[in-house]
């Protein structure tokens, strides 16, 4: 029986960074425990996914953001290497805004233009450190040329504005407003700027990454201490947001707790 898996996380790169966020690889392997439901965390990022499942069947996909939770059971498991693409990474790499792949799974091949056809081409075959390996040779040189000019501009606004909104240890998302002012440029022009290279609004992007930082952390602290470090104005606001993107409010969730997806269990059958 072949239900469990085996995960490794890999950082990018160098040449990779800022381009690629990680890499996670996953194989199923021998194990006896069931085949328990599993709940897909919302996720800002877009991926690019090399899997084979179970009967040999391979594809290369990609997997947009995802807004907010969903709850699955019974899913088969496959190997496969998972690419988390950096802010601003999408258009470059799979000629697409990434406001056009949310809540979608769909094969690298089928994406317009040479650029995503000839790499869905070059990973097809690959499984594992092979296809990290293959990255490392093709990406810096698809990427570079989004490295001058205005465009270049543009990314460093980006990627200012997704580390100012994001949480984390000791850090609360900023205030979008706030935040515009601070990078000299309009809010129109922000959330033109996320959804072309992140796909969410960057109120969004902010919402997702406190529910994050909430699942990371429930459980080991307070709920109003957990609020307040998260960046809410209270606990009500909490879970109030937590109930929006999860679907349940935290108590109930911890309560009964589902283990998140691993990779090889993250995509449907597209």
């Amino acid at each position: 029986m072949t239900n469990d898996v085996a995960e490794r996380t890999l950082s990018a790169p160098d040449a990779l960074r800022p381009w690629i966020d990680g890499i996670e690889i996953g194989a199923a392997v021998d194990g006896d425990a069931s085949r328990e439901p599993f709940t897909r965390v919302p996720d800002t990022a877009t991926k690019v996914v090399v899997r084979v499942d179970e009967n040999g069947h391979r594809d290369t996909l990609v997997v947009g953001p995802r807004t907010r939770a969903t709850y699955h059971t019974n899913k088969r498991l496959a190997s496969c290497v998972q690419v988390r693409l950096g802010p601003g990474t999408a258009r470059p790499l799979l000629g697409v805004a990434a406001v056009e792949l949310v809540g979608r799974v769909v094969r690298l091949g089928d994406l317009p233009g040479a650029s995503a056809r000839q790499l869905a081409d070059e990973l097809r075959w690959l499984e594992g450190e092979d296809a990290v390996g293959r990255l490392m040779e093709v990406l810096p040189g698809r990427l570079a040329g989004d490295d001058g000019g205005a465009g270049r501009s543009r990314l460093e606004v980006l990627r200012a504005a997704v580390e100012a909104l994001s949480t984390g240890s000791g850090h609360v998302p900023s205030q979008v407003r706030e935040l515009a002012r601070r990078l000299a440029v309009s809010e129109r022009q922000l959330r033109n700027l996320f959804a072309e290279g992140v796909g969410v609004s960057p109120k969004h992007f902010a919402r997702i990454g406190r529910v994050r930082h909430v699942l990371a952390h429930g459980g080991s602290t307070g709920w109003a201490e957990l609020a307040a470090s998260t960046g809410y104005y209270d606990q009500s606001h909490m879970t109030a947001d937590f109930r929006t993107l999860m679907g349940v409010p935290p108590r109930s969730f911890f309560t009964g707790r589902l283990p998140a997806a691993q990779p090889c269990q993250s995509l449907g059958r597209v």
